[in-house]
């Protein structure tokens, strides 16, 4: 089973998102902030993060920057959400290592579209 980390400071969010990517074949992990949720992905190697550019303690830029350093291991597909279309923080967050955007709120299907699993055969 695929395992993703939310990383987001809203209990709200975290359950929701967790809610549906369980339902689409992940293991969710969680974390409220971003020491935590860096702590989980070095220790748990999810293959996917979805990871709010607002959370505390260690911004998501640093966060992204300091999972990105070479290493031997997996590399996990990474989700920024923002609340704001700012096109310097876009940029910034993909130039340090996310894979892609999803702002927020989101809905059921942008999620499972960033996060859907290959079918297996």
């Amino acid at each position: 089973m695929k395992r993703c980390l939310i990383v987001d400071s809203s209990d709200v969010v975290r359950k929701v998102a967790s809610a549906i990517l369980s339902g689409i074949g992940y293991e969710v992990i969680e974390a409220s902030n971003g020491k935590d949720g860096y702590d989980l992905a070095r220790s748990t190697l999810p293959d996917a993060i979805l990871l709010d550019w607002q959370i505390p303690d260690l911004s998501a830029h640093d966060f992204i920057v300091k999972l990105r350093m070479p290493t031997s291991g997996p590399r996990a597909n990474i989700v920024y959400m923002t609340t704001e279309f700012i096109q310097s923080d876009i940029t910034r967050a993909l130039a340090a290592g996310a894979d892609s955007c999803l702002m927020k709120p989101f809905d059921r299907a942008s999620l499972e579209d960033r996060f859907r699993l290959p079918r297996a055969a």
